[in-house]
């Protein structure tokens, strides 16, 4: 149901942008059934990626389980051929018109650029849910000092798996909506009006293979059920490794579901802000234009900022965690008080990291902006755009100011009511102290620190180097 309700949302949005075309070319029928087509042959060929899964292990043979995932995306690279090859058939038999010969082409492009999108959304999931990959398996070494430097650490990876993600759609979005504005297709006036066709087209691309990701979506609740009647049933504990190998599997499925989702909707939100801008200036005849990529990476790079923040402070803790542990182990009399602590060490580690760790942090508040002005204002001279560059930068600073503003106050408000949550216990409320409640109050207090004692207070130097440097470097830009 919830792959149906995008696919008719996302239909009515390529009809609305059919009526542009509608006044100028006399067959609309193609553009009409296009969506529907393309749906239905998502329905053929992810029925046939389904069918192509096979195992290759032989239950009679005592060999190393297969990795259920590698099976999963073979399917799925045998769905994304085949979406291809369909994809593009749809596009010559619907959307060719005489008055721009080689504008299917372009739009075949264009589902190749929303097809190729699905597959790196996927991709970039699976490589920060998978245990099989770095950023897990970082997060599992985290939780051998503690379960704060856990949560920091699952934090962290959580704000910096946003940066990906809006760089791809960006990415997408000015690839779609280029190749749909050189497609050919003009109004009235002379004046293309192919762009964000394009952008819907590239969306029907990313759902061409809908049908087989709701399927991998549903193999995670399959998987995680069958592991908990195993559990219940009390079965044999090799039959409990197998059920718990799927269930990890399901896990990253579910998690690349969301992450396709999240994709789709942000390339439709493109199409409907932009379809919102367009009806606002027919109603006012004045021009209504804002950038919406610009916003995008605005707000990412508050996330990506937070998680480089959070992450120093937690590789900094198990680092010192470590230390205190190794003159544990090397000064047993320091917890009779009979030999004093190295405290020297501890404070020459914080101190060293809390200079180099920001190095990574402070130049992202300074390079960004430029880097950002700075293609746009190339890609701009090359599109008829002149004051592109000054646009994106100037949403860029906008929505990097409220997303900023709005995460600072939640890092602030969080890590010192976790902080207070603590003291309150340790009034002798709820047990007091050395009580179960204190001793989760003491995770959360650990994960506050970073919150409230760095990313937070960090947030607000954030906002104003972006805007010192975008007034500086304003001239860059035009």
């Amino acid at each position: 149901l919830f792959f149906s309700g995008f696919g008719i949302f996302f239909v009515l949005s390529v009809f609305f942008w059919c009526g542009l075309i509608f006044d100028i070319y006399a067959d609309p029928s193609g553009f009409i059934l296009f969506p529907l087509v393309v749906h239905s042959f998502d329905l053929v060929v992810s029925s046939i990626g389904i069918l192509s899964i096979r195992g290759t292990r032989d239950s009679n043979v005592k060999v190393p389980l297969e990795d259920p995932m590698t099976i999963l995306q073979k399917g799925y690279s045998v769905t994304i051929i085949l979406a291809v090859l369909t994809f593009f058939g749809s596009t010559r038999w619907l959307l060719y018109t005489e008055q721009a010969p080689s504008a299917w082409l372009n739009f075949s492009l264009c589902g190749l650029v929303g097809i190729i999108t699905a597959y790196v959304f996927v991709w970039i999931t699976k490589y920060y849910t998978d245990y099989k990959h770095e950023p897990v398996r970082t997060l599992a070494l985290s939780s051998s000092t503690g379960h704060g430097t856990n949560i920091i650490a699952g934090v962290s990876l959580g704000l910096e798996s946003t940066a990906l993600p809006v760089l791809v759609i960006s990415v997408s979005i000015i690839s779609a909506f280029w190749l749909g504005h050189t497609s050919g297709l003009v109004d009235e006036t002379g004046s293309p009006t192919g762009g964000l066709f394009g952008t819907a087209v590239a969306t029907m691309g990313m759902l061409s293979t809908a049908a087989y990701i709701l399927t991998m979506d549903m193999f995670g609740p399959i998987a995680d059920n069958a592991g908990g009647i195993v559990e219940m049933s009390q079965q044999p504990e090799s039959v409990r490794e197998i059920t718990d190998v799927l269930d990890a599997v399901g896990n990253t499925t579910k998690a690349t579901t969301k992450g396709f989702a999240i994709g789709s909707a942000a390339l439709a939100s493109f199409l409907l802000f932009s379809a919102y801008m367009d009806e606002v200036s027919s109603f006012a005849r004045e021009p209504f234009k804002q950038v919406f990529i610009g916003g995008l990476l605005g707000s990412m790079l508050i996330f990506l900022f937070s998680a480089w923040a959070c992450a120093a402070v937690g590789r900094t803790a198990q680092e010192v965690v470590k230390e205190v542990r190794r003159q544990f182990i090397e000064r047993p009399g320091i917890m009779d008080y009979k030999e004093k602590p190295d405290y020297g060490r501890c404070v020459a580690i914080v101190a060293s990291a809390s200079l180099r760790e920001m190095i990574k942090p402070g130049a992202l508040a300074i390079v960004s902006p430029i880097v950002v002005g700075f293609l746009f204002r190339v890609l701009g001279h090359y599109t008829g755009h002149p004051l592109l560059g000054a646009k994106v930068v100037a949403a860029l600073l906008m929505f990097a100011t409220v997303s900023g503003i709005l995460m600072a106050l939640f890092l602030n408000t969080a890590g010192g009511a976790w902080d207070n949550a603590k003291k309150f216990i340790e009034t002798g409320a709820l047990g007091g102290k050395g009580s179960e409640s204190h001793k989760a109050a003491v995770t959360g207090d650990t994960v506050g620190d970073p919150f409230k004692d760095t990313a937070g207070p960090s947030l607000h130097v954030l906002i104003k180097m972006l805007a010192t440097i975008t007034l500086v470097m304003a001239p860059v830009f035009l």
